[in-house]
Order: structure tokens, then sequence, then C-alpha cells
């Protein structure tokens, strides 16, 4: 009778041991939902500043060849216009129709390479217009990420600073709590909590049902509960289930 007087005791404080092990990691969890999204959002602004300094990168590149292709068509329709000189001139020379033909069509040819030439200069001008823009952009944008990324960080920072302590010292009740309980029913403990939504892996029962999904627990499972023989679980959500009167003095 002792002996069956010990292990129901062990077994509720078993369950007490558990609800206290929820508790810190419960209040572990809402120093995180304070932290909310921020270690996402900084996160993210920082691929996104990347993002941008590299495409930034980009556009620079884009706009020098752009820059060096104008001068390049440039000094083109310039040796082109010496090349015209240069055959007009030597018209005046011409000793026969044959000489005055090819100059002539040499001349052509120039002329249409200056037209070609002076095109592709506009196209290159409006790419390097709207390159210079991109840029301005870019880093008009950069510029204001960049000043969220450090707002973002210190608001971050100081709920860090703030709640570190707390943490801490939660993690290590957390840790001496875990080596009162068994092995394998932490490892359950744990592994319920992870697939828990809300991180509730002990639940007490609220109104005749379970408080994690709020399904109706059986008269008869309920009674079990309240009697603590024996560590139930809910057979619909899998969550640990407590009386709420075993903690109502703790």
């Amino acid at each position: 009778m002792a002996k069956k007087q010990e292990k129901e005791i062990t077994v509720e404080e078993k369950l007490k041991t558990l609800y206290h092990l929820q508790q810190k990691l419960s209040e572990i969890d809402n120093i995180k939902i304070l932290r909310g999204e921020l270690p996402l959002e900084v996160a993210d602004l920082e691929d996104e500043i990347i993002g941008l300094e590299t495409r930034v990168k980009k556009y620079e590149t884009e706009l020098k060849e752009a820059e060096t292709a104008v001068s390049h068509q440039k000094q083109k329709a310039k040796d082109s216009t010496l090349k015209i000189e240069k055959y007009k001139e030597q018209l005046d020379n011409v000793r026969n129709n044959r000489e005055f033909d090819h100059l002539s069509k040499e001349i052509e040819f120039e002329t249409l390479e200056i037209e070609l030439s002076e095109k592709r200069v506009k196209e290159f001008s409006y790419e390097s217009k709207n390159l210079s823009e991109q840029i301005e952009k870019s880093k008009s944008f950069l510029s204001e990420r960049s000043a969220d990324l450090a707002q973002k960080k210190e608001e971050l920072d100081g709920i860090v600073s703030e709640t570190k302590q707390q943490e801490e010292q939660l993690r290590e009740d957390v840790k001496k709590i875990e080596t009162e309980v068994e092995p394998r029913l932490l490892t359950a403990f744990k592994r319920i909590r992870k697939s828990a939504r809300n991180g509730l892996a002990l639940v007490c029962i609220e109104r005749g049902a379970c408080g994690g999904c709020f399904n109706k627990i059986p008269p008869q499972k309920q009674m079990d509960i309240k009697i603590g023989k024996k560590i139930i679980v809910c057979e619909y959500c899998g969550r640990i289930m407590i009386d709420p009167e075993l903690i109502a003095a703790e």
C-alpha cells in the first residue's frame, strides 16, 4: 500500500515538474514573441541590401560599357569623316571612270558608316542616361533600406539587451528542471512541444475539454486525469493533460 501511494505521488510530481518546465519554456517563448518578427526582418533587410548593392555594381559596369561604346562610335565617325575628305581629294586626280567609281563607293560606304555610328551613339547615350537614372534610384532606395536596417537592428538590440539576463536565467532553470524529468518522458515532452503550434506540450483541462485543441474529453478519462494515477495524452492533439486542481496551489 505504501509503494502504491508512493507511485501515485511520483506521477503527480512528474506532472507538476512538467508543468513547471512548461511554464519556464512558455516564458522563453513570450520573450521570442516580444522580439516578434524583428530577427527575420533584420535578416531580410540584410539580404535585400546585398541584392541592391549587387544591382548597383551591375548598373555601374553596364554604364561604363555604354560610355565606352559611345566614345568608340564617335571615334569611328571621326575616322570615316577623315577618310571621306581623303577620298574627295583623290577624286580631283582620278585618271579613269574605274577609279572614280571606286572612290565614290568608298565615300558612300563611309557616309553610311557615319550614319550608323551616329545612330549607335544615340542608342548608347540613351542607355547611359537610363542606367544613370537606375543607379540614382537604386542608391536612393539602398540608402533608405540601410536606414531601415539600422533602425530595426537598434530595436532588436534594445529588446535583446532588456531580456538577455531574464532569458539566460530561464534557460538555466529549464536545464535544472529537465534533470528532474526521466529521459523517456522528457523526450516525449519535447517531441509534443515541437509539433504543437503554440509550444504547449502540457495543458490543463478546461470545462471538460483539452486546453490545447479544445476537444471534449470523455468523462472517464477526465476522472483518470483528476485522480492522477498515470500520464494521459489527448487523443486528438497528443498533448499531456493535467487537472488544474493539481497545480492550483503552485
